[in-house]
């Protein structure tokens, strides 16, 4: 059951705003030339106004915006109530955007104790009617959670380094017994029975074909079904991490691979060499629907009971404790720029953790813990951070922008 619980947002339309002055709005046929060679493919967007650049670093980060964002943060550029054309007729999800704009800084809003205007992490009592229950439910929140405190206090500003602090929480040390078990691909395969010629290599044969190194990213060995349609790749995969320790890999693999076999898997990868097994998600199943996921699941918790579970971060658990779990990639169409990596499911989600973040660890005054309010945060781009679910239309709201909906 995909879902997404309501959050606690106070109805704010009729507060005091003000376009955030340590941003900076430039029409996209303003920038240099060299900056609009790298966003030119935003230009296919017929609404994209521009962009918001900090005029200082402090947290703040650069954000695509459409016409209706440029017109109003040049609207409130002098303070006041919204225009009356957002509030007159306000459409269901007016209020959210409002409230995303002042999270990520765009806008601030007036606080009536003081009188004065924040935004981000300070602008969360003027937001939210009430401080939200604690969001640990079972083994994978809390470890996402611990993830989260610790990126909190690990000192940088530079949010790709801060992701991938989150995106590879859990690993297993590379021991010196592991380096030595396990010191080349070649071993790993016969680690497995997967060496050549081998029983295992044969029955995955017989429904799946390995893809070549140069066809897929470094760390892994991919299999697709051997009747695998091209035109799936385009649509959003769901993806079904099996998570044992490595030490029960050899165990778990053989009798995955049996019930992937006879699912609707199209395609699985496992870490190519002992870094890649010592990852959490060492082993990943994609599937066309969560339906399909949910299945493979069912039939997988019985034959995996004996095996210890290792635990994927942000990742929606399924047997309560992290064994299996499952994500949703986005769809190909999500990459807005044509230079950017693709983004998986944890990745996109440490993405926009990680600057949430910082944001909020530069903040004056602390009214919610920044790794809270990175929860918070993503909660409103639709995932359930109590328990890593995303709705089902997580992928369509997301599609308004990075510099957040377009009110």
């Amino acid at each position: 059951m995909i879902t997404s619980r309501s959050v606690a947002l106070r109805n704010v339309l009729a507060e005091n705003f003000r376009a955030n002055p340590l941003y900076e709005l430039v029409l996209f046929d303003r920038l240099p030339l060299s900056e609009q060679a790298m966003l030119i493919d935003l230009r296919s967007d017929q609404d994209f106004y521009g962009i918001l650049r900090p005029r200082v670093a402090n947290g703040l980060a650069i954000k695509s915006v459409c016409r209706n964002a440029a017109l109003l943060y040049l609207t409130l550029r002098e303070p006041g109530v919204l225009p009356s054309y957002l509030t007159n007729n306000p459409v269901p999800d007016t209020n959210q955007s409002i409230a995303e704009l002042v999270l990520d800084g765009v806008l601030e809003v007036k606080q009536v104790s003081n009188g004065t205007f924040v935004s981000g992490s300070e602008a969360y009592p003027v937001l939210y009617a009430d401080r939200l229950p604690d969001k640990t439910r079972g083994t994978l929140s809390e470890l996402s959670i611990n993830a989260l405190r610790y990126a909190q206090a690990f000192e940088t500003e530079d949010a790709g380094k801060l992701s991938a602090r989150l995106y590879f929480y859990n690993r297993t040390p590379a021991s010196p017994r592991w380096l030595r078990q396990l010191p080349n691909e070649d071993s790993v395969l016969d680690w497995l029975s997967l060496s050549e010629g081998g029983p295992l290599r044969r029955r995955l044969r017989a429904t799946w074909s390995e893809l070549a190194a140069a066809e897929i990213s470094d760390g892994w060995r991919v299999w697709r079904r051997r009747n695998y349609s091209p035109s799936l790749s385009e649509q959003t995969d769901y993806k079904l991490y099996i998570s044992p320790l490595v030490s029960a890999m050899p165990e778990a693999f053989g009798k995955t691979i049996e019930v992937l076999g006879s699912s609707a898997a199209v395609r699985f990868k496992i870490g190519r060499d002992v870094y890649g097994l010592l990852r959490p998600d060492k082993f990943v199943a994609y599937f066309p629907t969560y339906e399909t996921v949910a299945e493979a699941a069912t039939s997988l918790r019985t034959i995996l009971c004996d095996c210890s579970p290792h635990g994927v971060p942000f990742t929606a658990d399924l047997t309560g404790d992290g064994l299996l779990s499952w994500g949703m990639d986005p769809p190909r169409s999500q990459r807005l720029l044509g230079w950017q990596p693709f983004e998986s499911w944890r990745l996109w989600i440490t993405n926009r953790l990680a600057t949430s973040l910082i944001a909020a660890r530069a903040a004056t005054n602390r009214a919610i813990e920044p790794w809270r309010f990175a929860m918070e945060r993503l909660e409103l781009q639709g995932v359930d951070t109590g328990s890593w679910i995303p709705s089902r239309s997580i992928w369509n709201a997301a599609e308004q922008g990075e510099g957040g909906n377009c009110p």
